[in-house]
């Protein structure tokens, strides 16, 4: 539907001379015209496609194992290296004096998709070599570890039953896997030989320890999001204090070893979707499914559009705005799984490139939304430099028109030095690996809208 407002020239030039009662500003184009074209006459065609794998870019660590007939069959575990303290509390300690090593994995107490209660387990695994960089949703662990190098085990549940009332108030949850004494011993042993192995990641996984593989042992019913991941090396020091004249023992803990940016982690997922779901596909309808799942392929009307503002442009004509809002429902399921809080909007062609580069949206060929649960929908309204670009082009290719919209996560980082300018800015929009997610497209639904002026001088 294409609409035209015309504003007459005069009501702006009157509105302007108000400010300043001798001002002749618009006196000479009094008679003339200005009218915005508004048009959403148009369609968007498309499709799922399949996604192969993704790279996680995320330091949140998806583990267990989930089916559910509204979604299908999810299955998670982790490989990851770590980044070691640069320095290590060694006076007045020896190995004798080492106590225990724990794996600690950190969780938010809702950070899960599916059943609280169910017991899991998880098995931790050494690897016995560096991880490949970069490194995908699909990887296959099997030659990084052996079943002979079992860590630890841990059963776990963050329905903190049987635990106090200022543990279960706890925003968060631990899982604890007590680790090899032997381990510690090693790490130790290690620092006080060369400390210039725990200078760099890199070099303390080549020299010293290549990092763990956490699957899943048995249970099934729950993925859970892992926030942080840490090593924690519980020790003693003994020594006489003269001032009192008595034996005294400190004990401590050290924060040695932790999952960071600078790592290398991924979530090896594994993902069967329900018939449910593959029988949406067969029909037809363009679904986002998430971890690894699907994603929509659409042609956008770029020529459709170009062709609309040159037969209706002016002497004078300005591109205002351009927008598209694309319906999307959620789909119903016991487990309550949500649309992805946010889809990127990329074409096609670059897509793998602006992931692998950690690439940030330029709001000329990638933008990004965020779901609108009250409308139930993604709207990107900020396309305009994409078109007004395309319009200098001789003829448009499919590269030019072909975007694809995938489920994201969208990280923040403040701004501002102070409560009265604080801010947000998107530090990093990766892949969405933080659990099930999914959602139904309503293409057909979609609607485009493009703005433009026309000013009309009479002479």
């Amino acid at each position: 539907m294409k609409r035209f407002l015309l504003i007459p020239a005069a009501a702006l030039a009157l509105a302007f001379s108000a400010c300043e009662d001798e001002s002749t500003i618009g006196s000479s184009i009094v008679d003339d015209d200005l009218s915005i074209v508004v048009d959403s006459s148009f369609t968007i065609s498309g499709q799922s496609v399949d996604i192969d794998a993704v790279q996680s870019r995320t330091l949140t660590q998806l583990i267990g194992r989930l089916e559910s007939k509204g979604f299908g069959s999810l299955t998670s575990s982790v490989v990851t290296q770590f980044m070691p303290a640069s320095v290590l509390d060694t006076v007045g300690i020896t190995i004798a004096d080492i106590d225990s090593l724990k794996l600690v994995l950190s969780m938010g107490k809702n950070a899960y998709t599916g059943d609280s209660i169910v017991p899991m387990g998880i098995d931790v695994y050494r690897l016995n070599r560096e991880l490949p960089s970069p490194i995908y949703s699909n990887f296959n662990p099997a030659e990084y570890y052996s079943t002979d190098d079992l860590l630890g085990s841990a059963i776990y549940s963050p329905a903190a039953i049987g635990q106090s009332d200022s543990i279960a108030a706890l925003a968060y949850r631990t899982i604890e896997v007590r680790m090899p004494k032997a381990l510690a011993e090693e790490i130790f042993t290690a620092y006080k030989n060369n400390p210039s192995d725990f200078a760099s990641p890199e070099v303390f996984t080549r020299n010293v320890f290549p990092g763990v593989y956490i699957a899943n042992s048995y249970g099934n019913g729950r993925v859970s999001r892992i926030t942080q991941t840490m090593m924690q090396m519980y020790y003693h020091r003994s020594f006489h204090d003269s001032a009192t004249d008595r034996d005294t023992t400190i004990y401590s803990v050290g924060n040695y070893l932790a999952v960071t940016p600078e790592v290398v982690t991924n979530n090896n997922i594994n993902l069967r979707m329900s018939e449910n779901i593959q029988s949406m596909l067969d029909a037809g309808d363009k679904l986002m499914v998430a971890p690894a799942g699907v994603e929509v392929e659409m042609v956008f009307p770029a020529q459709e559009i170009i062709d609309s503002y040159r037969a209706g442009k002016g002497e004078y004509s300005v591109v205002n705005t351009l927008s598209m809002t694309l319906p999307a429902d959620t789909l119903s399921n016991p487990e309550g799984i949500p649309a992805p809080d946010y889809a990127l909007l990329v074409l096609a062609s670059e897509k793998e490139e602006f992931f692998a580069s950690n690439s940030l949206p330029d709001n000329k060929t990638s933008f990004y939304a965020a779901y609108d649960r009250t409308n139930r929908c993604y709207t990107f309204s900020g396309l305009r430099q994409y078109i007004i670009d395309l319009m200098d082009k001789e003829q448009l290719t499919a590269d030019d028109v072909t975007f694809r919209l995938c489920p994201v996560d969208v990280q923040f980082e403040s701004t501002g030095s102070s409560y009265w300018d604080y801010g947000s800015t998107e530090s990093a929009v990766v892949p969405y690996v933080e659990g099930p997610a999914m959602v139904k497209i309503s293409l057909d639904k979609a609607k485009i809208s493009f703005t433009y002026s026309n000013q009309t001088i009479n002479y």
